[in-house]
């Protein structure tokens, strides 16, 4: 009887807690509907996310730091070490039992989720994204997943804008906005890198830049750096001093660098794509974490520059000056007291692995995104191409460090089709300014090179596959935020293909369409009924008992299914020249009919919301 009266008690507090924290929110939303617009509440919102973002950020890096602190103490320099086979396996084991029990929902690919929230649920992201992606990430790279805490972060800061936007109940066109803002600030919070996170949500997220949107995002952006720099201190994540300053003579050399990093960022897609359709393909969750753990935990064990985000093995290509100093990068291996040539080997065998690396910690079960890999590969690939370039006197001296940094910059313009991002981000990630011109020959050069053989970004990639993309061409993008339910009328009259013509007569008195289906008793569409071509005998009552719906019916110029994309939907219109299309649903029967009056009607008032700024 006690525990009953206590969970009674506790049960009563509960309510009245809610209670209480729903009369706050409707306090709050009449306060501002009094004294704020809905652009000036927006600012508000985006200044808190910017906030949150960076304490989700210093929460995600302090979790990491704790884990690997924790497994990684003892751990020797001059050789390898057997931890390396077992730690990684671990890592993704718990955050598969993490996700299974805890979280219960996918929390992998974590912009391309932010993608399709924009395009397919009104920006509305799962309300566990606000935590889930930080707890996974930790465990997963804490214990040496090869991933980056970049896109959990990201998925993190947007997560918390979407649901603080519908809590107060902002519009579907507001919560993209915000979605954008928190993108924005968690990039500018883990990096410490305003401009490179308003550019990152123009460029990949595909938020267009408005007199209405550039505020709340840069407010975002902005917030989210302060916060940190109060957090963590002014030390940047990468350490880069500039000792040789750029000279024109190496542009040839630039320009080579950054095709060689546009084709490094090819080999990384399609490696990644290859890899993770062999993992989708296997339904069994234990033979994910088997495959994986065994794959990811034997490149490791070979390569310990893979261990992790690896950001300490960019730190010692950006501050290297000697041999000695490069050679560090193969600390915990085989290949420790190896030379020059060997560590070429070495550097070109982390370029190669890392993206299986990659996708074996998320497709055993591990939580990461694929930022810090295109970093860390552009800097492993910017050295490697320099070491070579050096080495055979191709041309005016490219020093290694310059060159890992631009590699950092070119090989992520590819893997994410931003060359503005890859300028903007390491420029103010290292204070890289005085190399702006590099950078830029180097990102565009990578950028150029990959679209000619990929045109869309390893985040877009699957969603452009289903017609699910959003892209800065206001009428395709029109067309992906537009769905089937919103134009597709269902009020529609059936016949039967054995009727009368009297009997049709009657059916099309009570229709509001000039088309009516026939169907069979199951549902099926036999055909239609077009009032236009009936109009010289509908009237002529003599003919009633004469013709029958088989005999007056026509087959559908074509039927589409609900999930077709929009264009496609579009498209058809414009090729049958049809008035009305019938949509089917997954099992083939008629769901209902689209009017290209209504969809036109619709687009239109799309396309003037989006323009509406």
């Amino acid at each position: 009887m006690k525990v009953r009266r206590i969970k009674a008690i506790l049960s009563r507090i509960r309510r009245r807690q809610n209670l209480a924290v729903q009369r706050l929110f409707d306090d709050i939303l009449a306060l501002r509907q009094r004294h704020l617009s809905d652009k000036q509440f927006t600012l508000v919102l985006a200044f808190f996310v910017g906030v949150f973002a960076a304490i989700a950020a210093y929460i995600l890096h302090g979790l990491i730091h704790i884990i690997q602190g924790i497994v990684m103490k003892g751990i020797q320099a001059e050789s390898y070490n057997w931890l390396y086979l077992v730690l990684p396996v671990v890592g993704i084991w718990l955050t598969m039992l993490f996700v299974k029990y805890v979280v219960r929902d996918n929390i992998s690919h974590g912009i391309t989720r932010i993608l399709y929230a924009i395009s397919s649920k009104n920006s509305r992201l799962a309300s566990h994204n606000c935590w889930s992606s930080v707890v996974a990430s930790a465990i997963t790279i804490g214990f040496g997943g090869s991933v980056g805490a970049e896109a959990p972060i990201v998925l993190t800061g947007s997560s918390i804008a979407s649901n603080l936007g519908q809590k107060f109940r902002m519009n579907n066109k507001t919560l993209m906005l915000l979605v954008g803002c928190g993108a924005a600030a968690a990039i500018a919070g883990i990096f410490k890198a305003p401009i490179a996170g308003l550019v990152f949500t123009i460029e990949v997220l595909m938020i267009d830049l408005t007199m209405a949107s550039i505020s709340p995002i840069l407010i975002a952006s902005v917030t989210a750096t302060c916060f940190t720099y109060v957090l963590v201190g002014e030390d940047q994540l990468f350490s880069f001093h500039l000792e040789h300053p750029w000279v024109v003579e190496r542009v040839p050399s630039n320009i080579l660098l950054g095709v060689f990093c546009g084709l490094v960022s090819l080999y990384f897609i399609r490696m990644m794509t290859a890899c993770e359709g062999v993992y989708n393909k296997m339904h069994n969750r234990y033979a994910k974490l088997a495959l994986g753990g065994i794959m990811l935990s034997t490149l490791i064990f070979l390569f310990p520059s893979l261990y992790g985000e690896g950001y300490s093995s960019i730190n010692i290509l950006l501050s290297g000056g000697t041999s000695a100093d490069w050679h560090r990068i193969m600390e915990n291996s085989m290949f420790y007291n190896g030379g020059t040539y060997v560590l070429l080997l070495y550097v070109a065998g982390v370029i190669l692995t890392k993206c299986l690396a990659t996708a074996s910690t998320n497709g055993g079960g591990g939580c990461g995104g694929t930022f810090a890999p295109s970093l860390f590969i552009g800097a492993f690939a910017g050295f490697f191409f320099a070491r070579i370039w050096n080495m055979y006197n191709v041309g005016p001296m490219l020093p290694e460090e310059n060159a890992a940094l631009l590699g950092m910059a070119g090989v992520m313009s590819g893997v994410m089709h931003a060359p503005l991002t890859g300028v903007f981000l390491i420029a103010e990630l290292t204070a890289g300014y005085d190399l702006f011109m590099p950078l830029m020959i180097v990102s565009v050069c990578a950028y150029l090179t990959i679209l000619a053989f990929e045109p869309h970004s390893i985040y877009g990639m699957r969603l452009a596959r289903q017609g699910k993309l959003i892209t800065h061409h206001t009428d395709r993008s029109v067309l992906t935020l537009m769905t089937l339910d919103s134009v597709i009328e269902r009020d529609f009259v059936a016949v039967d293909k054995d009727m009368e013509l009297m009997q049709l007569v009657h059916a099309l008195s009570k229709s509001h369409s000039s088309l009516l289906p026939v169907l069979d008793a199951a549902g099926n569409l036999l055909g239609e009924i077009e009032l236009d071509k009936l109009r010289h005998i509908v009237f002529r009552t003599e003919l009633y008992h004469h013709f029958r719906v088989s005999q007056l019916m026509s087959p559908p110029p074509t039927m589409l299914r609900l999930g077709d994309p929009m264009e496609d939907v579009m498209a058809a219109f414009d090729k049958y020249n049809a008035r009305q299309l019938a949509v089917m649903d997954d099992e083939g029967h008629l769901y209902g009919y689209i009017s290209r009056s209504h969809l036109l009607s619709q687009y239109r008032k799309m396309v003037a919301d989006m323009s509406n700024d």
